[in-house]
């Protein structure tokens, strides 16, 4: 073949599956109800693509008469420039959200609507701010997010991807918590200190745990990957990979009968 030929070829266009899901539902939403059809061209429609339409409308959410949106959104952009494995991990978020809540009916809901979502990613910037030693900031962000979405996360936390924080009223998350990926947890879960000690204080949670709503787990204790903590239940105590934890204190009670409890969203113990 012709090496002009060749040259000349069109750049093929980059594949974004979540971004276009989100398009093709935003463009259903707004057939279907013409009152949302502004903010659906404004959020999703007009905007080149998933980062563009994330920073928009978390700007929105967070800007204030003194710290104006059209300023918050140029940190978020910012921030989604300089780290790409900011809007890959939002990604993986939304399709978390896809796959475990039975109330999610497109991959549009939790971008537009769901607050576990918009705090989690007000977080990841927050947590980026962090990194480069603007704490001001990143504690704005962080106070923003806990007035408008009911959760309080530490932008020190390290938080990985695929992250679904369902529902998301009165979850806390403190400063020295680690989150692997592919973990869940549903409304009132704190990721807390006993209250006696500082430095690293808080738990570290393995990949694929499931935390059931109201689980208190105090302390720089260890969840094992894939284990279960019951509804209610106040860990003291580290809970082993592929145990399941209940109780006040919480003992251990057995074994998980799945691979991964985080993603059955099964909270019957």
């Amino acid at each position: 073949m012709d090496s002009a030929v060749v040259k000349n070829q069109p750049e093929p266009r980059s594949v974004d599956p979540v971004w276009t899901k989100i398009r093709e539902a935003a463009q259903a939403a707004a057939a279907a109800e013409p009152v949302l059809a502004g903010t659906l061209h404004a959020t999703i429609l007009s905007q080149p693509r998933f980062e563009s339409a994330l920073s928009y409308h978390l700007a929105r959410l967070v800007g204030t008469t003194e710290v104006p949106a059209a300023l918050i959104r140029q940190t978020f952009d910012e921030a989604f420039g300089a780290d790409t494995g900011i809007g890959l991990a939002a990604r993986f978020d939304i399709g978390a959200v896809a796959d475990r809540d039975p109330a999610c009916t497109s991959h549009l809901d939790p971008l537009l609507w769901f607050k576990g979502y918009h705090a989690l990613q007000t977080y990841r910037v927050a947590h980026w701010l962090w990194l480069k030693g603007r704490p001001s900031l990143a504690h704005f962000l962080q106070s923003r997010s806990s007035s408008l979405f009911g959760l309080d996360i530490h932008p020190g936390a390290v938080i990985g991807k695929g992250i679904f924080i369902d529902h998301g009223t009165g979850v806390v998350i403190g400063e020295t918590a680690v989150v692997e990926d592919g973990v869940s947890m549903l409304h009132g879960v704190t990721l807390g200190g006993t209250g006696k000690e500082r430095g690293d204080r808080h738990p570290k949670v393995r990949r694929g745990v499931l935390l059931g709503a109201g689980a208190k787990v105090l302390g720089n204790i260890e969840i094992g990957a894939c284990a279960k903590i019951a509804a209610g239940s106040v860990v003291l105590e580290p809970v082993p990979a592929g145990c399941t934890a209940a109780g006040v204190p919480a003992r251990i009670i057995g074994c998980v009968d799945v691979p991964e409890p985080a993603m059955e969203m099964d909270q019957r113990i």
